[in-house]
């Protein structure tokens, strides 16, 4: 299947999405497939008695185009409200919110994996079903992430969350794409996974998913564009891709002592990195292998 080309059965079922409600949320369309990675980290779907409840997204409302599209997409009766609201971060926080009713467009976005109530670590991507994969990542990246440049000028795309799984899959697919490995983890302050790419490795990857007329919040494909135009500064050294310490080659470590000539040799490691480990190891920078 072809990750950015929607065939002309899916191309139809998107330009006529007021028709049949057949084709709501069918995931080989990119522009769904888009969606329901928004949906799953910026939506909230709440349920009540007699089969009541209602899915939601606010965002803020310079961003109130993508809600206008949302709704175009959705052979449902929905809603957008504005509101304007004192918040801990802004005296006048100008909000829009797209609401959406309908218990069968509920059930369907439920079924592809949105949960009811809180669902910030529960969330994973689609299962059992095709989906666009840079559609949805993108979708996730638009709602959850960011994409510019760092103060000091360096490109960079990024992902905050709190899934596991969609934080190791945002890393998977990145590889698959860019040859560039991470292993996240939760920081201690609030658990939550924050996976940063950065210079050349974030080019491709913006690259990748902000291609020309996809579905996407305005500023962030202008900021994806934008990466494209940086240059590597001369001297500025390209750091390799680490290799990370598994608990196994702590034990055996740890199992040579101050030999760390005779570690080096059986892990394939240079001296540098054993000692250092070693010493992350002994100081408590690093837990004890289980």
């Amino acid at each position: 299947m072809a990750e950015r080309e929607p065939s002309a059965h899916h191309q139809l079922a998107f330009d006529d999405p007021t028709g049949s409600a057949s084709g709501f949320m069918d995931l080989e369309v990119p522009e769904y497939s888009y969606m329901f990675g928004f949906l799953q980290m910026d939506g909230h779907l709440s349920q009540q008695s007699r089969d009541r409840g209602r899915l939601t997204v606010e965002i803020n409302i310079r961003d109130v185009d993508i809600l206008r599209r949302f709704q175009e997409l959705t052979p449902y009766n929905s809603s957008i409200r504005e509101r304007v609201r004192e918040t801990n971060f802004a005296r006048s926080h100008h909000s829009a919110t797209w609401s959406l009713c309908s218990l069968e467009a509920r059930m369907k976005i439920n079924e592809l994996g949105l949960p009811y109530g809180r669902k910030s670590k529960q969330i994973k991507p689609p299962r059992g079903v095709p989906f666009s994969r840079p559609d949805y990542l993108r979708g996730v990246v638009d709602a959850d992430g960011a994409v510019g440049y760092t103060a000091q000028g360096l490109p960079f795309v990024s992902l905050t969350t709190a899934s596991t799984a969609i934080a190791a899959y945002f890393c998977f697919y990145t590889k698959k794409i860019t040859g560039t490995s991470r292993h996240p983890g939760r920081n201690q302050r609030d658990s939550i996974y924050n996976v940063t790419y950065w210079k050349e490795t974030s080019q491709a990857l913006a690259s990748h998913l902000y291609y020309p007329g996809c579905l996407s919040l305005g500023r962030k494909q202008a900021a994806a564009d934008s990466l494209q135009g940086w240059v590597r500064p001369a001297g500025m050294k390209v750091s390799p891709n680490r290799r990370r310490w598994k608990e196994w080659e702590d034990r055996v470590l740890l199992k040579h002592g101050s030999d760390l000539t005779s570690a080096s040799e059986e892990l394939g490691r240079s001296y540098q990195s054993c000692n250092l480990r070693s010493w992350r190891l002994r100081s408590g920078q690093v837990p004890m292998p289980g």
